[in-house]
């Protein structure tokens, strides 16, 4: 008999999961009653936060090998054109994150015998330096049915997790665990995908810098045999060319690259043929005329909700993480429901359809800060389960917490239907937007600009979409308890900031990643297996005991974490990173180097040697050292392990989102940190700059 595992985004609705071992099988259908689609999720934990795997998925026939290219799904090719198959990317959990993916085993193409999923790490690493390695698969109600822990992947670069496999007209699940020395290209070779060789995606993604260059000979047909960059939803690696005729030539196909495509910058923004800045562009979604909550509430749905309806790429952002499988959707609002007495209005409903049936969820949304209301959502979840619909989505300007629902709602065990509940913030929906259409891309100009135009319509002072932005009325007591050294360990307000602080530091990664085009996640350093309220509750007698509310983000491709402390005593931001030292050279031309790399950044940038891995060599500000770099060197001539970086500022002391509040100024000493300092240093995250529309603004 397995234990319950909660889910990191749904409620946990109850029954156990079955904790498997290497070689067992078991039969989906005997777990649940809903898995024509499921979501199976790959999770790791890295004691130093800065470790991490890429997943990976094969469609296999009855020979165990792919039947073309276009059957290997990874980075560089996410989705399935049929939506069998979807890579949702990284979801943060309480001790890391995991990757999620989704699969509508209905619409799996009858020639497909065995679907394996797999992870590998990536240049040197391997799967031993990283900790509880697991995979877990949920049904279709967000339900989580089966657990199985991969222990012994040490010194290997890739892993089999497991597979999906046909058995008569159902599917069972194996658990496999089987390590490979080859990492993703070895695998997947071995599976039959023909592999395009890396030096050679290197020497395209090296093309890039002349993209501009590109650009104006397009028109000049290329060179047989020229790869071909392609837009990030058209990435899907064709299959093999079929034997050609006698004489025929043929334009070899494409093939799968291991390496990780490049993320391109936001293109400039045209200059305006406005006569002056009073003028104001027309827009699709105006919101001059919004004057209540009400209002808010009614306009963002519809907004919402129609553009999911017109933009696939969109929709299936933020539906197949919940179950939702890939087909035509029709979205509603206003949909009147019986319900007692009198009839209930969910906010919207979202309907898709595939293979002739059809999966509904009901749409709850709040906005400017308003709380979701219990009763009503609880009202929602009863109408779904007697209507057989499969999903409730609330969406508000919070962000929901591991084992911290925003609601708490009865589930009814005896009922064989189940209802899942999901929760979206509105910060997590601007976030989607803007990596389709500033960074990945979406399928034509129509669905770019309908992106573009819903984005700009959340991110408006008058919307009410602004995402998390209230610290909660515990702030300034707590803070005004940590003044007068009355606040002690135990009090249930210091857990109230600790849980606020985690959602802004989540929305924080939000939009940092949505501007860099990269994963941005909280590094959550947890014992194994640690219980998400047993770490906040010691988070929170911390900040009683020294004032301090502590974070650390890990920038996807940047070596360090990035960490972010408010000293509630001295009312102080401090944002910094670790910088190792060179393996080679000698230190006096370590810290030239340094200097020269951070010519642009603050003058009151704070820099400090690292001894043998602590704070205790010299340190002094960028404006003192420039002139003298050797300043850095300890005197003892002790052996340097590397660099801090710090800056300080002062933060807010408003709870709210306001220019003087607590939230805004973490927002923007994040954002300045980054823009001022880490994108001096020479990491390949570090060539990416945030939008220049967010930097004019301030």
């Amino acid at each position: 008999m397995g234990r319950n595992l909660p889910h990191a985004h749904g409620v946990p609705l109850g029954g156990f999961v079955q904790e498997m071992i290497k070689g067992a099988n078991v039969a989906l259908a005997d777990l649940s009653d809903s898995v024509g689609s499921v979501i199976v999720s790959l999770g790791w934990v890295s004691p130093t936060g800065e470790g991490d795997a890429d997943v990976s998925v094969l469609l296999l026939d009855a020979n165990g090998k792919v039947r073309s290219d276009g059957d290997f799904y990874f980075y560089n090719h996410p989705v399935a054109a049929d939506g069998s198959v979807q890579l949702l990317g990284k979801t943060p959990t309480a001790d890391g994150s995991e990757d999620r993916i989704s699969f509508d085993l209905t619409a799996v193409p009858s020639g497909i015998d065995r679907i394996v999923v797999a992870a590998s790490r990536y240049g040197e690493a391997r799967f031993g330096e990283l900790e509880d390695v697991r995979i877990t698969l949920a049904d279709a109600a967000g339900a989580s049915l089966l657990r199985f822990a991969v222990d012994d992947a040490d010194s290997v670069t890739a892993v089999i997790f497991g597979e999906l496999y046909r058995r008569g007209e159902g599917w069972k699940f194996r658990a496999v665990g089987q390590g490979y020395e080859t990492g993703l290209a070895g695998l997947a070779t071995d599976f039959g995908v023909d592999i395009e060789d890396d030096a050679a995606a290197e020497a395209e993604a090296a093309l890039d810098g002349a993209e501009a260059d590109e650009q104006a000979d397009a028109a000049a047909p290329a060179p047989a045999g020229t790869p071909v960059r392609q837009t990030a939803l058209g990435a899907i690696p064709a299959p093999r060319p079929p034997e050609g005729e006698a004489g025929e030539p043929r334009k070899p196909a494409a093939r799968p690259r291991t390496a990780k495509k490049k993320v391109t910058l936001p293109r400039t923004v045209k200059k305006t043929l406005a006569e002056n800045d009073s003028w104001k562009s027309a827009r699709l979604f105006p919101v001059s005329v919004l004057k209540s909550d009400r209002d808010r509430e009614m306009r963002a749905t519809s907004v919402l909700l129609s553009v999911m309806a017109q933009v696939p790429e969109f929709s299936r952002r933020l539906t197949a993480g919940f179950g939702a499988p890939a087909g035509r959707m029709e979205t509603f609002t206003e949909v009147s429901l019986p319900h007692g007495d009198s009839p209930r209005r969910p906010d919207g409903v979202i309907r898709v359809e595939r293979a002739g049936k059809l999966w509904t969820a009901l749409v709850e949304t709040k906005t400017n800060g308003n709380a979701l209301k219990a009763d009503q959502v609880q009202a929602y979840m009863d109408i779904a389960a007697r209507r057989g619909y499969e999903a409730v989505i609330t969406l508000t300007n919070d962000v929901a917490l591991e084992g911290s629902p925003l609601v708490d709602v009865k589930i009814d065990k005896r009922r064989k239907h189940k209802v899942a509940l999901w929760h979206l913030s509105w910060a997590e929906v601007a976030h989607q937007a803007q990596m389709l259409i500033r960074h990945e891309g979406v399928g034509n100009a129509a669905h770019a600009w309908l992106l573009q135009e819903l984005l700009h319509y959340l991110q408006h002072e008058n919307s009410g979409c602004h995402g998390f932005q209230n610290m909660g009325p515990a702030w300034v007591p707590v803070r005004n308890g940590i003044d007068d050294e009355t606040l002690c360990q135990g009090d249930a307000r210091a857990l109230e900031v600790v849980e606020n602080w985690e959602r802004l530091i989540r929305q924080v990664c939000l939009r940092l990643g949505g501007e860099l085009g990269q994963k941005v996640l909280p590094v959550q350093r947890a014992k194994r297996g640690a219980d998400p309220k047993e770490r906040r509750d010691r988070l929170a007698d911390r900040l009683c005991l020294d004032g301090r509310l502590q974070a650390e983000l890990r920038i996807d491709g940047m070596p360090g974490v990035l960490t972010v402390s408010a000293d509630l005593r001295t009312g102080k931001l401090r944002t910094g990173i670790d910088i190792p030292a060179p393996a080679q050279g000698y230190p006096l031309s370590w810290a030239k180097r340094l200097v020269r790399r951070l010519a642009d950044a603050p003058a009151d940038l704070h820099v400090e040697t690292l001894v043998d891995g602590e704070a205790a060599g010299p340190r002094g500000t960028l404006e003192r050292l420039r002139p003298e770099p050797a300043d850095l060197l300890p005197k003892d001539n002790a052996r340097i392990t590397g660099f801090r970086l710090s800056l300080l500022k002062s933060m807010g002391s408003g709870r709210g989102n306001a220019e003087t509040g607590f939230i805004r100024s973490v927002d923007n000493a994040v954002h300045r940190f980054y823009t001022t300092v880490v994108v001096h240093l020479d990491t390949p995250t570090t060539r990416r700059t945030p939008s220049k529309e967010r930097t004019a603004a301030e």
